[in-house]
C-alpha cells in the first residue's frame, strides 16, 4: 500500500491560537511515526475597511479598521492509519479554520 500525503491548511486570526494548534498536529503526527515537513507561515492577509465616523456632514472624519488572517501550512509525509485517526480524535481550540486534503 503506497503511504498517504495529508496537506493541512490552518487559517485564524489569533497568530497564538494557529501556532498551537499546528504544534499540536505536528506533535501528534510524530508520536505515530511519519514524517512532517512544516508548519510554513504563509503570507498574512490584511483586509483593511475604511467608515466614515459621522453619518452626514463630515466626510473627512474617517476611520480605519483591519483584521489579520494568519495561515500555516503543514505537510505530512508517509501517513499510516494511526496517524489518520490520531488526527481524526485530536481537540482543537475553536477560531481555528482546518483545510485537509489527502
Amino acid at each position: 500500500m503506497p503511504s498517504q500525503k495529508i496537506r493541512i491548511k490552518l487559517k485564524a486570526y489569533d497568530y497564538n491560537l494557529i501556532d498551537q494548534s499546528a504544534s499540536k498536529i505536528v506533535d501528534t503526527a510524530k508520536r505515530t511515526g511519519a514524517k512532517v515537513s512544516g508548519p510554513i507561515p504563509l503570507p498574512t492577509q490584511k483586509e483593511i475597511v475604511t467608515i466614515l465616523r459621522a453619518p452626514h456632514k463630515y466626510k473627512d472624519s474617517r476611520e480605519q479598521f483591519e483584521i489579520k488572517t494568519h495561515k500555516r501550512l503543514i505537510d505530512i509525509l508517509e501517513a499510516t492509519g494511526k496517524t489518520t485517526d490520531a488526527l481524526m480524535r485530536l481537540d482543537l481550540p475553536s477560531g481555528v479554520d482546518i483545510e485537509i486534503k489527502l
